[in-house]
């Protein structure tokens, strides 16, 4: 169901991909065990979704303020390659799924880096 109130953020592509990859990562992480719910898992789903907030958060302000958010959603998009590494050696995720996670982050990082370089060259 759409909603009535639409932000312009929410048109970006790069934002919409972000969405999915939490979503992506969160189902990953329900089935990592419960000993793990306060440390890999937790830290995992939270560095995927800091990916879209970061882009949403500076998505409103200056181009040189979005730049910087910009950066934190990379950064973010970066802690997930770690976490996902982490979650394939201990065996809660399969190599294929950690290669979707590579796959995906990386297509991420280059549309995070063409919006950065856009408002860079504005």
């Amino acid at each position: 169901m759409k909603s009535n109130y639409h932000f312009k953020f929410e048109d970006l592509q790069v934002y919409q991909k972000a969405l999915d990859f939490g979503e992506f990562v969160n189902k990953q992480v329900e089935k990592f065990p419960n000993h793990e719910i306060y440390k890999l898992s937790s830290q995992f789903i939270r560095a995927a979704d800091s990916i879209a907030f970061n882009i949403a958060e500076g998505s409103g302000s200056t181009d040189a303020n979005f730049i910087r958010y910009l950066k934190m959603a990379w950064d973010s998009s970066h802690e997930c390659v770690a976490a996902s590494t982490k979650a394939r050696l201990r065996e809660y995720i399969t190599f294929e799924t950690d290669e979707e996670n590579r796959r995906r982050l990386t297509e991420l990082g280059k549309m995070i880096s063409s919006l950065r370089n856009h408002l860079k060259n504005k």
